[in-house]
């Protein structure tokens, strides 16, 4: 079987052999089926054959091309994926595959570039699910049967909208913990976030959380009582983060993450800055998810530790820290050309063969049933950490208004309050801009 990689780049073309470039922006793998000799059919049949789902024993005349969008650290995994997809389907077509690269968070801004350009099949976070569906960039897949028994609940509830089912769910790890060096930290200090950070401050290092990310910022408010959510109209929000009554208040949050901003152990940090941290030695302990689970690993040795989020002190109390939960998907482009090969292939992308080498690979928690069975996937502290904050999540259900407010007002409260305006002033304009329409 002949293979050709190309990668692009800004000044033209360069081939090579069987090795990807790690600043490929896109690689595009040339496949040829082996047909069976002598085998033969009319234009008419030929025709018939194209414009219908792929047949075992079918041959097409020109290659089925298929491109890809997926995350950067996915190149090597995907490349491996396209060749076994070729070779389990070697009888039935030649294929031409193009990987490009393309944030799961900012996939939908992407294809609403261009559709009918756009990637024939694609990963993407699960909060874009409703408007790639909304807008008829995704159609309910065929086999939504078979799928939601072979994947874990929450990844299906993910992939769907109401009880259709548009996605292929890929994996089912997309939300945080606490990472612990376990050289500083025993099982019962990480239960508690302010002792956590006593602890860091005596040894002058630090805890790390990123506050200008909404999706942490959750984190506070996700178990008080309060709540943020998706209006039926899939579009905006409803918010009630600056409540005024209550046994937790929206001040009272407020004033808890200036009491945790105050402490010398804790530090506001990107996702980057806090692995930044674990490798020169000044974080110790940090939120964060398992996409850093390999990397930490290698860092920390045995001694990495994880678990679910402690709790923090609020309006007199312990408020066990929650969390937005989440899956990855794969999409497949309405208005591929290759609708019918597009759609085996993120099957296969997603199946419990390709999740289990996902993880092997990349070190991401499985949504097949499975998969996230074996006992590796079970022996990971990680993955570990994460199944026990799952009881206190919740899917990623916000409107895209959510976010810049929300960011705002949490650096407001990492920098102490440096604008010094009221508190009940920030959480209600906060909540205003939230919700607006």
């Amino acid at each position: 079987m002949k293979q050709i990689y190309e990668t692009r780049s800004g000044r033209g073309y360069r081939r090579f052999g069987c090795v990807c470039a790690a600043a490929a922006v896109s690689t595009a793998v040339f496949f040829s089926g082996c047909g069976k000799p002598g085998e033969q059919k009319t234009q008419k049949q030929t025709q018939a054959q194209d414009e219908t789902e792929p047949t075992k024993g079918a041959k097409k005349q020109a290659p089925v091309k298929l491109t890809v969008w997926g995350a950067e650290e996915d190149q090597e995994l995907i490349g491996q994926l396209m060749e076994s997809f070729q070779n389990e389907y070697k009888d039935e077509a030649k294929f031409q595959f193009t990987y490009s690269v393309q944030s799961e968070s900012n996939c939908k801004n992407a294809l609403f570039g261009d559709l009918e350009q756009a990637a024939d099949v694609f990963a993407f976070a699960d909060d874009q699910l409703h408007a790639l569906a909304a807008a008829g960039a995704i159609d309910p897949i065929e086999n939504a049967d078979t799928i939601r028994t072979e994947h874990l609940a929450t990844a299906v509830e993910a992939a769907s909208v109401g009880d259709t089912m548009y996605a292929y769910p890929l994996t089912a790890d997309n939300g945080y913990f606490m990472y612990y060096n376990q050289d500083y930290f025993t099982k019962e200090d990480v239960e508690s976030l302010e002792r956590m950070l006593e602890v860091a401050a005596e040894h002058g290092k630090y805890v790390a959380m990123d506050w200008s990310s909404a999706w942490y910022v959750y984190a506070f408010f996700g178990n008080t009582g309060m709540e943020v959510g998706l209006n039926e109209d899939g579009i905006t929000n409803y918010c009630t983060w600056n409540q005024k009554k209550g046994a937790i208040k929206g001040v009272d949050v407020a004033r808890s993450m200036l009491d945790i901003a105050k402490s010398p152990g804790f530090s506001s940090r990107t996702d980057a800055e806090f692995l930044q941290g674990v490798q020169d030695g000044s974080v110790i302990a940090g939120v964060s998810g398992v996409w850093n689970a390999v990397a930490i690993q290698d860092l920390w040795k045995e001694q990495m530790g994880a678990a679910k989020l402690p709790s923090f002190a609020c309006a007199g109390q312990q408020v066990q820290m929650a969390s937005f939960s989440g899956c990855k998907l794969i999409g497949v482009n309405a208005y591929s050309k290759e609708k019918a090969w597009a759609a085996k292939l993120a099957e296969w992308i997603t199946n419990e063969q390709n999740q289990n080498l996902r993880f092997k690979l990349r070190g991401q928690g499985p949504s097949n049933k499975q998969a996230a069975a074996s006992s590796q996937v079970q022996g990971s502290p990680a993955i570990a950490a994460l199944l026990a904050q799952a009881e206190y999540s919740q899917l990623q259900r916000v409107g895209g208004k959510f976010w810049e407010p929300v960011e705002t007002f949490a650096k407001n409260m990492a920098q102490q309050n440096a604008s010094g305006e009221d508190l009940q002033k920030q959480l209600d304009r906060m909540a205003e801009q939230v919700t607006a329409r």
